[in-house]
């Protein structure tokens, strides 16, 4: 397991599961996570929210989380992320946008995009969110 990834899967459903991830491809249906018995499952992209890779799989109670934009994230765009469950995100998005301005999300071809923590000391090191459990995305100061 030492190249596979720590994720954690969020449902759209509100479910979690913890895991290890290796080879994800945002061009298949499904992925195949390996959870902490080292039994494999099949799970659908459009069953989840975001997958989370993180550092740990118990993170540290003790950090407060920012939740505000602070210096700079070079070659990257801000953007708040509003999901349908009405939970709300922030983090910088690397490179272009995966969209274009003035087009609804379902008309996304990916169906997925990888946003970067705002908190640098986050356990969270990236997450994948998945598009069809977007709202609305809004860029901040593009």
């Amino acid at each position: 397991m030492s190249d596979n990834q720590k994720v954690i899967l969020r449902f759209a459903d509100g479910k979690m599961l913890k895991g290890f991830i290796r080879d994800l491809k945002l061009s298949e249906e499904a992925l195949f996570i390996e959870d902490e018995s080292s039994s494999q499952l099949k799970v659908r992209l459009k069953e989840l929210k975001a997958i989370f890779f993180v550092r740990s799989f118990e993170g540290n109670r003790e950090h407060q989380e920012k939740k505000t934009f602070a210096g700079s994230h070079p070659g990257s765009k801000r953007v708040f992320i509003k999901f349908k469950d009405g939970e709300s995100m922030m983090g910088f998005v690397e490179g272009e946008l995966p969209w274009r301005t003035g087009f609804f999300l379902e008309s996304m071809k990916d169906k997925g995009f990888y946003i970067v923590p705002v908190d640098a000391a986050s356990n969270n090191i990236k997450i994948l969110v998945v598009t069809s459990a977007v709202r609305d995305v809004a860029t901040i100061g593009v």
